[in-house]
Formats: structure tokens, sequence, C-alpha cells
């Protein structure tokens, strides 16, 4: 059932490698203003998302939900970022939506004033599946009313589809089924670690998403992740699926370039400090997004889930003064340099004049 996929793959998170074997953000260097004329105290790590005003531009991505032990992750999640004042996404939030008895790992986040909150249903599970009914306005108007959502995430995950037993592979319609529910409902289109296209980004403004969240290649895989539950079930085949594609997908930092198309982008997968999101920025994202670094913080408690939070917006504050940005709009004016394999790739995905 779902609330033990959802159990395994918080375990395996934590207790297995499930990296990318690259990490992209080292190739992107951020120039170093030697006199940056910026008063630290002074810098505003301050920004409005949706609609919302964030003390800074992070948001703690789609985690989990669904599954004993859910809660408690998901409470302290929800107290750290109302205290500090970011973002917080659940994950999906498909088993509540068949049992309503799992209902409560979610809603224990209404609990607290977190500034911006964000739904979570998958695109798979917006059409019909050979075994299950597709989800519809209503399904996804109660996955909103749980939450007290301010916008839905609806993530794109057939990487991993692919890799589990239980996966859901038909993909035909999803375009069409997101934008029917984005004429009704505030929709943010989310990658869960295999990037976002230019054409699919177009797509998805013009079937009228508000936002992106690339959902990169370079952090978690979540086809390692199921390459891991696999092996533990001697499944030969998606096992070799899950190793043969464990490092598949767009590099975040290409992503964000590939997703501007106008709307705002959540820069999510690898990043994992505060120069990370500096980064992201600098590149044209509108916040960072982090899910995995914040999941040990909130197995042990809300006040570890802060500390680490504080350190990574300390992190952002030093990179913004190290090059002279008072502000998050000014930080998106930073140069860049990218260097080494991820150059490689920009330099390919670039049109030829």
């Amino acid at each position: 059932m779902n609330f033990e996929r959802k159990a395994d793959h918080i375990d395996i998170c934590l207790n297995k490698d499930v990296n990318s074997s690259r990490k992209y953000w080292d190739d992107v260097q951020m120039l170093h203003k030697a006199l940056p004329e910026v008063d630290m105290n002074s810098i505003d790590t301050s920004i409005e998302l949706f609609g919302k005003k964030l003390a800074a531009p992070i948001i703690i991505s789609a985690i989990t939900g669904g599954f004993e032990g859910a809660e408690k992750i998901n409470r302290n999640l929800a107290m750290a970022a109302a205290e500090v004042g970011i973002g917080l996404g659940v994950g999906s939030q498909r088993p509540a939506l068949e049992h309503a008895e799992l209902a409560s790992s979610y809603e224990v986040i209404k609990e607290f004033k977190v500034p911006l909150v964000i739904g979570n249903v998958g695109a798979p599970q917006l059409v019909e599946q050979s075994k299950r009914r597709a989800f519809g306005l209503e399904d996804c108007k109660r996955a909103m009313k749980m939450i007290d959502a301010d916008i839905l995430a609806v993530h794109l995950n057939f990487l991993q589809e692919i890799v589990q037993p239980e996966g859901d592979t038909n993909a035909a319609g999803c375009i069409g089924a997101i934008g029917s529910i984005a004429k009704h409902l505030p929709v943010l289109a989310k990658e869960t670690g295999a990037g976002i296209s230019r054409d699919i980004a177009q797509e998805l403004r013009l079937k009228g998403v508000k936002g992106i969240d690339v959902g990169g290649h370079g952090g978690t895989s979540f086809s390692a992740v199921e390459y891991h539950r696999a092996v533990g079930r001697s499944e030969e085949t998606l096992s070799r699926l899950g190793e043969t594609f464990w490092n598949w997908g767009i590099p975040t930092p290409v992503s964000i370039l590939e997703a501007d198309v106008g709307l705002p982008v959540i820069a999510t997968g690898g990043l994992s400090n505060g120069l990370d999101v500096a980064k992201a920025i600098s590149l044209g994202a509108s916040a960072g997004g982090l899910s995995r670094k914040m999941l040990a913080p909130a197995m042990e408690s809300s006040d570890a889930v802060v500390k680490e939070l504080k350190m990574i917006i300390a992190e952002l504050k030093a990179a913004m003064f190290l090059t002279g940005a008072q502000s998050v709009n000014r930080l998106q004016d930073v140069p860049i340099i990218v260097t080494g394999y991820l150059s490689e790739w920009m330099n390919a995905l670039e049109p030829e004049e």
C-alpha cells in the first residue's frame, strides 16, 4: 500500500546512497566583489512568491506524508517554517485522498502559520491508470483544503514510476489534465529529480500553471531510491532499471534556464546550503527548494530544523554580501561563471544562430 512505500522512501533516503553522481552546483561560481559597498546588516532576504511574503527565498520542498511517522516530520517542518518565515510543501497527498485515516499526517501543518503552503498530487493520478481511477477537480480541491494550501503542486515523476512495481506509467493526457485543473486552482508544476526542458515549460505555461519547480537532476535520485527498494525485494528487472537510470535527467542549473518562460521558478535538486540557493537565484530562480537536507533535522525536532534553516539563510546572506547584492532582486543580477561538465550541457542546448 502507499503508506508502506512512503515509509520505505524515508528509510532509504536516510540510510542509503541515493545521490546523483555529480554535484552540478560546484560548476556554478559567483563573481566575487572585493568592494561590495553594502552594509551586511541591511541586506534584505525577503521575497514575495505566489502573493505571499517570505522572509527568505527558500521552500522546504515536498518530503512526505501518509504513513506512521510522517505526522511528526510534517509537524516539525511546519513549526520551523512558520518560525523562520519560509514556504513548505507536503509530500504526495494521494495516500490521504485514497485512505481518509491518513489525512492527519498532512493536516498537522494547519496548526502553524506557515506563510506559503504547497499541496501535492501526482500528474500520473490525473489520468486513468490500469488499476486506478483518475483524480479530478474535486479530489484536488480536497487536497488543498486538507492543509489550507495556497497553491497545488502537480508532481511529474515518471522516472520514478517506471522503477516502481506499483508504478503508474500511463502518461497520455497528463498535460490536458493539468490544464483542466489549472483553470480552477492555482497550480505549480513540479518535477521530482529529472528536470524540466524548455518545450515542456512552455506547454505548462500555456496550460495556465502559476509556476514551475524544476526538480532537476543533481540531488536525490528517485531512480536510486526505487533501485534500493527493488534490490530489497529481489526484483531483477526493476533494480536494473533503477541502476541504469540512476543519473537520468536535466541538471538543476540547466533546468532553471530551460524553464525561464515568464513564470516564477523554484530551483529544487541538489541544493545543500545557502550558497547553492544564491547561485540558483543568480541563474534566474525565484527561490530555492530543499528536501532531503531537511529530513534528518525533521526526524529530530523542530528546533533542529530551525537551526539548519537559519544556517542556510546565514550562508545566503553571506553570498549576497560578498557579491554586493543588498536584496534578492539584486542577487539575480550577479554575474555567474559556469564551468566543467555543466558548461558542456549549457553549450549543447544553446540554439545555433
